[in-house]
């Protein structure tokens, strides 16, 4: 990091924790935020797949002083493969994980929180209210990638969770990264602050070819088949418009300062249709509708080789807001004429900053961040458009919020059957619009 740059993240570090719209804005001193009484950090990983590991290495890249003393997952091989490059980059008086700290299963994250100070919650999205849950319940600062949850019933399992953690005054951050990315900060506060007027429109999109697949293997039970190909099955990722999607529309409400009343809309199976791809559809097309009338255009997409957009545009009575890639936001006048640019020298990594205010917060003994209640209403969005284009009908918050639908398995063992199974084909049943019961 060169000298600008360094004076610009120190310049952040002190700005952004009033300007992110996941802070608290009134910082509260913490008794005794270090479980341990030392000034040692300690730090459990939950998941250790290819998030959850570089989440581990952002938080060692903070530069505080740092120990990861456990880790859980489901699979020992992917504790493995996470474990060697924080063990080789970090040494072992940083990764402090013997093998009685190694914890494989279901049911491991209990028991690998118990010495921490601070948890990374990266598992499959499924098991995130659980884990969530239990973090609090043993006065954990959290750290929890989106989405919080794959359905209704997990949503109010995470907000009731979210309330206790307000109350313990334990700091949350969920990585929905935009909201400390830099350009999103400044130019949605020049929204909020009238630049373009009231904000009546908008378009957010996650179109793109999608993700890996990981064959069927012989000796697999079902429910390792599906643990392993987790994103495909939606009581562990809630379709992509969820485990995805849900970034763009987190800006949409961010941008609204609300949440939609309701969503209508289509989807389905086009391009992607083969038995490796589960239950899940290839499209998404929406229309949510915020209480004040708006009507934000979503859509999502998994179309191989076809054309990529990931971005989100507003329209507001005086102007329009546009955020593409990099570092750039900018807001022009109905004629064309920009009237705001949001332009930086630096390639912010909001991946990295999440974790640099996390851990700064945790440092000074402060109370500043409480993200679980608007990632938990951002994810409910994106299951709300989920429960539109499955059931193809209009579907309101309210129902949506209060469906009593529970993908979850009724037992979590290697040898339980997910509620979700294939025919003798290998296919998997997927949701029918005009058909399909999601409320």
């Amino acid at each position: 990091m060169n000298p600008y740059q360094n004076n610009q993240r120190r310049k952040f570090l002190k700005t952004s924790a009033v300007l992110t719209g996941g802070a608290v804005l009134s910082p509260y001193i913490l008794p005794g935020a270090y479980a341990s009484g030392s000034d040692v950090i300690k730090v459990a990983l939950i998941g250790c797949g290819g998030r959850g590991t570089g989440a581990a290495f952002q938080a060692f890249d903070t530069g505080q002083n740092i120990q990861l003393v456990a880790m859980a997952d489901a699979f020992r091989d992917r504790i493995d493969k996470s474990y060697e490059p924080l063990i080789t980059k970090y040494g072992a008086e940083k990764v402090r994980v013997p093998e009685e700290r190694k914890f494989v299963g279901f049911e491991g994250y209990k028991e690998a929180m118990k010495d921490a100070d601070v948890v990374i919650l990266a598992a499959p999205p499924g098991f995130r209210p659980s884990h969530f849950e239990e973090a609090v319940r043993q006065n954990k600062q959290v750290f929890m990638e989106k989405p919080v949850a794959t359905d209704a019933k997990g949503i109010r399992q995470v907000l009731a969770a979210a309330e206790d953690a307000k109350k313990k005054k334990l700091n949350v951050v969920v990585g929905l990264q935009r909201r400390y990315h830099p350009k999103y900060i400044e130019t949605i506060a020049q929204i909020h602050n009238g630049t373009i007027g009231d904000v009546v429109g908008g378009q957010v999109y996650w179109n793109d070819g999608g993700v890996w697949v990981n064959p069927r293997q012989a000796d697999q039970t079902e429910m390792e088949y599906q643990m392993r190909n987790w994103y495909y099955f939606n009581w562990l990722c809630g379709d992509h418009i969820v485990e995805q999607h849900v970034h763009n529309l987190d800006v949409a409400n961010w941008v609204k300062n609300g949440y939609p009343v309701k969503a209508e809309g289509t989807g389905g199976r086009t391009v992607r249709t083969g038995k490796e791809f589960g239950e899940i559809f290839d499209h998404h097309s929406l229309r949510f509708t915020y209480a004040d009338g708006t009507i934000i255009n979503s859509e999502c997409r998994h179309f191989p080789a076809a054309q990529n957009k990931v971005d989100e545009s507003f329209v507001g009575t005086k102007g329009k807001a546009y955020f593409g890639g990099g570092n750039s936001g900018k807001l022009w006048d109905h004629s064309g004429n920009e009237i705001y640019s949001y332009e930086s020298n630096v390639n912010h990594n909001p991946y990295q900053i999440e974790h640099d205010l996390l851990f700064d917060a945790i440092v000074k003994g402060e109370y500043r961040y409480s993200d679980a209640e608007h990632g938990a209403k951002s994810t409910m969005t994106a299951i709300l458009g989920r429960y539109a284009t499955y059931s193809g009908k209009e579907v309101s918050w309210e129902e949506a919020l209060n469906s009593e639908m529970d993908l979850m398995p009724a037992q979590l063992t290697w040898d339980s059957m997910p509620k979700v199974l294939p025919n003798g084909d290998g296919f998997y049943p997927h949701a029918i619009p005009g058909k399909t019961k999601v409320v």
